[in-house]
């Protein structure tokens, strides 16, 4: 290459590029002053930008110097100088002989829950270190994760980091970053916080054991949308870090845990141990729990009664703040490439923004094995049952079924009209926590999410009953003046791996019965 052997600031002859992102240019570069080897990385004169931007990146640049350079942590790289060639801002920083996770996972390779959990600990172990100087690292992924010699692991490029106390380098409107592990709230235009980096590491987290990120979809825009309004897909291979991941990547940045609660949780895996806070299964929705906690006696006053939990008062309809994500310009593709949105709280649109997706027909899956499709006249719906379970109560505005042990049931409710599904499920919490003190009650995540393009909620927790704990899951959706729709699963807490399943099949066989396919279909009966 024609740069190779050529020397910068009079000391640094590069040798050897190693690599190249959307900001910059890595080479392999011989210190000639102190003979050591480091890496330089050196700003790219990119055309994309206009004259008057190319200041800013370059500031950007220095800025990943100072930034670093406060951060003194053996899982952060080491910032040895800051020179300029040519006008161009370059760093000097120590040369870690490594491959990062991201090429690792290149094509959709993963890693041990337990490989992610040791390389986990040295990526929050350096966030831990940044926030506490006052650092956000704002571009936490695979690709900026070094796995060196000895199992050394370095959280890298610090370049579009920000510290408390300096002006943000970004305009009004855009965001910096790769979509794929970027925060709901950095994606809804919020001001991002040490959450948001934690978001980034469950995200990659989620790449290393799954290998795709959580919410990528066809397009930047599909992404950030999902991002925002999706549910947390279940994961298949995260084994023991599956609750941890699925905590990080709650949409409201209160509902994850902090830098250090996630160290403990990814020490007890690579120990073997899980800690109870994270002994639960991922998941999606729930009402809250019942008096002896079977699925079956969970109460509610004004329009809805099923699930378990005391009386509540009515619940008032509020507006649901709902980001647009109006448009998304992908400058230099997914990596470290600049993406500018347009997002807003309310429902609004601007010229030359994108709508938000309405709702669409939607098929519900088939019955599968080991089901019987009921239909709830009353309720106006149908769904299927696990062989075996038998109905336990049924009213205006609910129906239960439970299995053979009384332990485990389903609770559809139905609340008319409907209003915002995530308040509703925040009321009905509030009593949990009255009904269930203490650490009698915990929230695994409570979240706004969207179901078959409808506004939605999703609620995951534990309790403890009269004789034995319980988890539990449940789901709200429904359009405003219409009816919300609840489905709700709980079980015992040490066979809730087992019932877990049940919670999916419904929701995804859940259907009105002006949807059913037939009559016959839709009140069939489980074999003898």
């Amino acid at each position: 290459m024609s740069d190779e052997g050529r020397l910068i600031a009079g000391r640094y002859r590069l040798t050897e590029q190693i690599g190249r992102g959307g900001m910059g240019t890595v080479w392999l570069a011989a210190d000639e002053m102190l003979n050591r080897r480091v890496a330089l990385k050196r700003l790219h004169e990119d055309s994309r930008f206009a004259d008057d931007e190319l200041p800013l990146m370059y500031e950007r640049t220095r800025r990943e110097a100072q930034s670093a350079a406060r951060i003194a942590h053996p899982n952060v790289v080491v910032v040895h100088d800051v020179v300029e060639d040519d006008g161009l801002p370059c760093i000097v920083m120590e040369y870690v002989p490594s491959t990062t996770l991201g090429a690792l996972l290149k094509s959709g390779g993963t890693v041990s829950p337990e490989e992610a959990a040791r390389v986990g600990r040295g990526m929050v172990g350096a966030l831990r270190a940044a926030h506490e100087a006052g650092v956000l690292h704002r571009d936490v992924k695979p690709g900026n994760v070094l796995l060196g010699e000895g199992g050394r692991v370095v959280l890298t490029d610090f370049g579009i980091a920000t510290a408390t106390g300096t002006s943000t380098l970004t305009r009004t409107g855009e965001i910096v970053g790769s979509i794929d592990f970027m925060a709901p709230e950095r994606i809804q235009g919020d001001t991002p916080g040490p959450a948001s980096d934690l978001w980034a590491l469950g995200a990659t987290l989620y790449q290393a054991v799954e290998g795709q990120p959580p919410f990528r979809r066809l397009t930047p825009v599909e992404t950030a949308y999902s991002i925002v309004t999706a549910p947390l897909e279940p994961m298949k291979q995260a084994g023991p870090l599956e609750p941890l991941i699925a905590a990080l990547l709650a949409k409201d940045p209160a509902e994850r845990p902090s830098a250090e609660e996630t160290e403990l949780a990814l020490r007890a895996v690579t120990e073997d141990t899980v800690p109870r806070a994270w002994t639960a299964s991922v998941p999606l929705p729930t009402p809250g729990p019942a008096t002896d906690g079977t699925g079956g006696t969970r109460r509610r006053t004004g329009t809805r009664k099923a699930a378990p939990v005391q009386e509540r008062g009515g619940r008032g309809r509020r507006t649901v703040l709902w980001s647009a994500v109006a448009v998304i310009l992908v400058a230099g593709g997914t990596a470290g490439g600049l993406y500018y949105v347009n997002s807003s709280g309310e429902d609004t649109q601007s010229a030359g923004s994108a709508t938000s997706p309405t709702p669409t027909a939607y098929a519900p899956s088939p019955v599968p094995d080991g089901y019987h499709l009921v239909t709830e006249k009353a309720l106006g719906v149908a769904f299927p049952v696990p062989d075996g379970w038998k109905l336990d109560k049924r009213k205006s505005d609910g129906v239960v079924y439970v299995d053979g042990t009384g332990l485990a049931g389903l609770t559809i409710g139905m609340v008319d009209p409907a209003g915002d599904p995530l308040a509703h499920f925040k009321e009905i919490e509030a009593n949990t926590k009255v009904n269930y003190p203490g650490d009698k009650y915990r929230k695994l995540y409570l979240q706004r999410t969207t179901y078959r393009g409808q506004k939605a909620a999703v609620w995951e927790f534990t309790f403890t009953g009269r004789a034995r704990d319980f988890h539990a899951i449940e789901l709200g959706f429904g359009q405003e003046g219409g009816r919300e729709y609840d489905i709700y699963v709980s079980a015992p807490e040490e066979t809730w791996d087992t019932y877990r399943p049940v919670f999916d099949r419904v929701r995804e066989g859940f259907r009105t019965t002006s949807t059913s396919t037939s009559t016959s279909t839709a009140t069939s009966t489980p074999p003898s």
